[in-house]
């Protein structure tokens, strides 16, 4: 028998653990899968429950196949009944009946709320059934500690005309006034206003502002910003430094964007990005 002692083992340190609540994008390029990507990343463990299923490529949606509300609330229960996690975000709920059933899942949770209200694409495409909108506001904004919607869907939640600068500060404020903690409003649909978001956080406006990146490939920008943001908050980052990071983050994927497919291709998720710092390109 050898007197070679055996290597020692250290024990790992536990991860970062964050949620994804959304639906499957097929295609790769959004939903679930986006945001498993940028988890990964920001070197964190991501756990997702998915709430519904779509048939997708990069040249749009042929269907979608909704899931029983109790399988999304098992989902959500079996993941943060076991695995601590520390942030999650939703996204894709599709209907009134799974919005309902994601809050209630939620409401009692620790964990840090980022609520993305996927309702309207940056192009303005439905994407969430019309009686969902009222269940969205009233279920789940006053749960978010940050909203980030898109200038489609701020105009939806808070009934606000967004056509300036202004007007996106406007229903910023608008959306805390409606229960949010904080709200970030993406100006990617203005002129003049493209890679710059706004954010009103404790009780006053806050820009970021970022490059303009010209690209047809973008599909997955919303999911992976909010993914992001939810990321960096589980790696103790502030609010202002989670948005700014997530930002630095997305404006590196459009510049390295995946020309895949014959309609819109995704971000890349894989440029060579560093948690902490910039895009190193």
């Amino acid at each position: 028998m050898s007197s070679a002692a055996s290597p020692s083992a250290e024990t790992p340190s536990a991860p970062v653990v964050v949620l994804s609540i959304g639906g499957s994008d097929s295609g790769g390029g959004a939903g679930i899968q986006a945001d498993l990507k940028t988890f990964l990343a920001f070197g964190v463990h991501g756990c997702s429950a998915i709430t519904c299923v779509t048939a997708q490529n990069t040249c749009g949606v042929s269907r979608v196949d909704a899931l029983p509300p109790e399988a999304v609330t098992a989902q959500v229960e079996a993941v943060c009944s076991d695995l601590g996690v520390v942030a999650l975000k939703t996204g894709m709920l599709f209907d009134a009946a799974l919005i309902e059933a994601t809050a209630a899942a939620i409401e009692a949770r620790k964990a840090f709320r980022v609520i993305d209200p996927v309702m309207v694409s940056r192009s303005g495409a439905s994407l969430l059934a019309p009686e969902a909108i009222t269940a969205m506001a009233r279920c789940l904004l006053p749960l978010a500690d940050l909203v980030t919607p898109n200038l489609h869907e701020a105009r939806l939640l808070t009934g606000l005309a967004i056509a300036s600068a202004a007007d996106m500060e406007r229903a910023a404020a608008r959306l805390c006034e409606l229960g949010a903690a904080a709200a970030l409003v993406k100006g990617g649909g203005l002129a003049g206003l493209r890679g710059c978001d706004v954010a009103w956080i404790d009780g006053e406006a806050r820009w970021f502002r970022g490059a303009e990146v010209v690209t047809p490939h973008s599909h997955g920008s919303g999911c992976t910003l909010s993914a992001a943001i939810t990321a960096c908050i589980g790696r103790g980052e502030t609010l202002t430094e989670a948005i700014s990071t997530a930002k630095a983050f997305v404006e590196g994927g459009l510049r390295h964007a995946l020309a895949i497919g014959a309609g819109q291709g995704p971000l890349c998720h894989w440029h060579r990005w560093r948690p902490g710092g910039k895009d190193a390109r």
